[in-house]
């Protein structure tokens, strides 16, 4: 293996002292312009990076920001969602020349872990949060490290009570300068989950469906929870009971997805429509259904939350809410470089999901 360079090659090569070299590469005075140009680019000829734990001692940035997901394993190669996501951040820090260090653990304990060993450390200088809780200990610890973070999906409440409200107007307000030494920034990047839920829920009330099953993702994520009330909003508002209309929950996985799928149709009076929160369980649901010959659209309607290529691919087509996730994930990578360059903390609100109708959802039968 070859070794790495050190200050005291760039010295030799440069031909001075290794104090000077320290010097240049730090931006502090003591050097003229001249030789601290020559240093920097013997250190770039020999492929010199600054070693992270001396950097943490002295106080400079990583150039790198972090992203923990505490999700199970086995639910992550098959979701697009996060793909797509990462696919957005990593555009926009790629261009700021911004690394992203990423890590998956199983728990939220674990991610807290991570944290506080990142900011020891001085491994990033601010962090992306996603999958907000209901109960969450993540942002209290944040602001305990004066760790900067962006949260991505719901507005988290703030260790300090300060912070953007969810105004969309926020988003465009000019930003005043922060402070050097402040708690940490809990800004957010959101989706309308609800509204999106209610755009869904009428659609297929007016297609005539008044049997519906949301099969919802993990409990206690704030999503979960935000379109599963809203769900219940809409159906009250249109005289539908929890008997008629109701969400059932899985881990997200396509095992879990077909898994509700058979229990909510072997009901004695199953569910004319199927809203799943992801595409993966979606595919899932819409093989049970053929494989119990029950067929779609003829007595089964099936919507996904995520469009993606399964959608588009399977046979019948999925009706799903389109959405543009690799945005999604540009504007909190966007939003976190914000932050790290002294904007307040704000709430941005993306595009709310459209509904794309294609063949896997129609009235349902009459008799039903």
């Amino acid at each position: 293996m070859a070794r790495r360079p050190t200050i005291k090659d760039i010295a030799r090569q440069a031909g001075v002292s290794e104090s000077a070299v320290s010097f240049a590469l730090n931006g502090r005075p003591g050097v003229s312009q001249d030789t601290r140009a020559r240093i920097r680019r013997v250190a770039e000829e020999l492929g010199w990076q600054p070693n992270s734990a001396a950097r943490a001692l002295s106080g400079e940035r990583s150039g790198a920001v972090g992203l923990v997901l505490a999700r199970p394993a086995h639910t992550l190669g098959v979701e697009s969602f996060f793909l797509q996501l990462v696919s957005g951040i990593q555009e926009v820090l790629s261009a700021a020349r911004t690394a992203l260090l990423f890590q998956v653990v199983e728990d939220i304990d674990a991610e807290c872990a991570v944290y506080r060993r990142w900011w020891a450390e001085r491994r990033v200088d601010g962090v992306l949060v996603v999958d907000p809780r209901t109960s969450d200990p993540r942002p209290a610890l944040l602001e305990a490290l004066a760790l900067p973070a962006v949260t991505v999906g719901e507005a988290l409440p703030q260790a300090g009570g300060g912070g953007g409200g969810t105004d969309p107007a926020a988003a465009t307000a000019a930003p005043a300068a922060r402070p050097a030494a402040t708690p940490a920034v809990l800004s957010s990047v959101r989706a309308d989950d609800a509204g999106a839920m209610a755009q869904v829920l009428e659609y297929l009330h007016e297609l005539g469906h008044r049997r519906i099953v949301h099969v919802a993702g993990l409990p206690g994520l704030a999503h979960t929870v935000r379109r599963m009330e809203s769900l219940r909003t809409e159906a009250a508002r249109r005289g539908l009971g929890p008997d008629q209309v109701r969400s059932v929950l899985t881990d997200y996985s396509d095992a879990e997805g077909a898994a509700a799928t058979r229990r909510v149709l072997a009901e004695p009076a199953p569910p004319t429509a199927l809203v799943y929160d992801n595409d993966v369980m979606a595919v899932a649901g819409s093989a049970v259904a053929a494989e119990l010959g029950i067929p779609v659209p003829g007595r089964l309607s099936i919507v996904a939350w995520d469009d993606s290529a399964l959608c588009r691919v399977t046979h019948p087509r999925l009706t799903a809410l389109v959405r543009d996730t690799a945005g999604f994930g540009r504007l909190a990578a966007e939003e976190l470089l914000a932050v790290l360059a002294g904007d307040p903390p704000r709430v941005r609100i993306s595009e709310r999901p459209r509904l794309e109708p294609r063949e896997s959802t129609a009235q349902p039968p009459a008799h039903t």
